[in-house]
């Protein structure tokens, strides 16, 4: 009988550690003791490109992840300088009764989605956020432009960021102080060629047509991340589909003296009842944008900070998704534009960072049809003005940067399982 009690014992034993081994998962921790936030996401993306699920454990310690144990998934964390842990069932069964107590959600992410960058191919990837920090999270994407969209390539693609493009047909509005610089003039010439290679006899018409395309697609599903003068332009763009207000100096011909009037607010994402600006010498295109001019002799760089809102996982995991973070409040940084001015947003739109206390609304989210919108104001998380021609950020410099972290939230929302969401 002992032996075969022996015996009884040595295979329960077996079993068990074989299924405590089965049970063990990588916790890749998100909180202040993450070594490298950034190429945290990129280890997530990786594992969901090579099939294998990923847990968004929101709110728990800072929006970790947590996927089966591979030994190339931990390999992968070494290499890229990513913290983590080994966890087993019984510390696995704690993490998720934390979750089911607390203001947590767990929401599983299945593949990695196929994502595209809006930018013209004269643009260098540090001249962007959001292309500067997936090279560095070593997230792959394709940079497409106008012909790509006109040709349908949109519907290739589950996630796209617009650089930050003028959409409005004005470039960039640089007239004033920069029309006689080398840059500027190639950037005419570009835009120019383009609108003529697509068959338009005016750039602002072809923007326009393009806003048009990139809304068309969210409607149908997609999902839209927008910073800087990308945010305002395409929905100005939008308002103005059919009336002129560009000035002279930009397209040939005046303005509509009634375009103010004829804007459609309806045919916009985000922004209602604003007000444009026409003088070409001024460096803004509406009063959409709380500007550098504004903030700066108020608070400057060292004041100059937004609040994260906090949501509630369980029934609002969308947000909750889109401000996960180690930190609540995060550094201000300028950009074209700065800041949304709250009183233009409409009703409908979420909004996720704001400057407590004033106008400033930096970080919104809303739907559109199938699909969804987030716009994030200002240019470069880690550089709080980005002056034209700036060296590229050095994001091994700013690796737990909360900033870009909101960007990265953006890139894994659409790997997210649908039915989780409930919007």
């Amino acid at each position: 009988m002992r032996v075969i009690h022996r015996v009884i014992f040595l295979v329960l034993s077996f079993l068990i550690f074989t299924g405590s081994a089965r049970a063990q998962k990588i916790l890749i921790y998100m909180d202040l003791q993450q070594t490298d936030h950034l190429k945290a996401y990129g280890v997530a993306y990786w594992t969901l490109d090579r099939g294998v699920n990923v847990e968004w454990l929101l709110n728990y310690r800072g929006g970790s992840f947590l996927m089966d144990y591979h030994p190339e998934i931990e390999r992968e964390c070494r290499l890229r300088g990513v913290a983590y842990s080994i966890v087993n069932g019984n510390e696995i069964a704690q993490i998720y009764a934390t979750i089911e107590k607390e203001n947590m959600e767990t929401v599983l992410l299945e593949k990695a989605p196929a994502i595209a960058v809006y930018a013209p191919p004269n643009k260098q990837p540090w001249d962007d956020a959001v292309m500067l920090v997936l090279n560095y999270a070593e997230i792959p994407f394709t940079q497409l432009w106008d012909e790509e969209v006109m040709n349908g390539e949109l519907e290739k693609y589950d996630w796209l960021h617009l650089h930050h493009e003028d959409f409005t047909g004005q470039y960039g509005k640089f007239y004033a102080n920069y029309r006689n610089a080398p840059w500027y003039i190639n950037e005419v010439r570009v835009n120019e060629a383009m609108a003529r290679r697509l068959g338009f006899k005016k750039v602002s018409e072809e923007k326009k047509m393009i806003a048009r395309l990139i809304k068309e697609y969210v409607l149908r599903g997609g999902f839209l991340f927008a910073m800087c003068s990308a945010t305002d332009t395409i929905d100005i763009a939008l308002a103005a589909e059919n009336t002129d207000i560009v000035p002279e100096v930009f397209d040939g011909d005046p303005v509509d003296p009634n375009c103010q009037q004829k804007l459609d607010f309806t045919k916009t994402f985000a922004f209602q009842n604003f007000k444009l600006e026409l003088n070409p010498l001024v460096y803004e295109f509406s009063d959409i944008d709380i500007p550098p001019s504004y903030v700066a002799p108020l608070r400057g760089a060292e004041a100059d900070y937004f609040t994260l809102f906090e949501f509630s996982a369980k029934y609002d995991p969308v947000p909750t998704m889109l401000t996960q973070d180690h930190v609540n409040v995060i550094k201000g940084f300028m950009g074209q534009t700065t800041a949304f001015r709250r009183s233009k947003i409409k009703k409908s739109v979420v909004i996720m960072g704001e400057v407590e206390g004033t106008e400033e609304v930096k970080y919104i989210h809303g739907n559109l049809g199938k699909g969804t919108f987030t716009f994030l104001g200002g240019h470069d998380p880690e550089d709080y003005t980005h002056m034209i021609g700036d060296p590229p950020t050095n994001l091994a410099l700013h690796k737990n940067s909360p900033g870009y972290r909101l960007i990265l939230n953006n890139i894994l929302f659409p790997a997210a399982k649908k039915k989780k969401l409930k919007t």
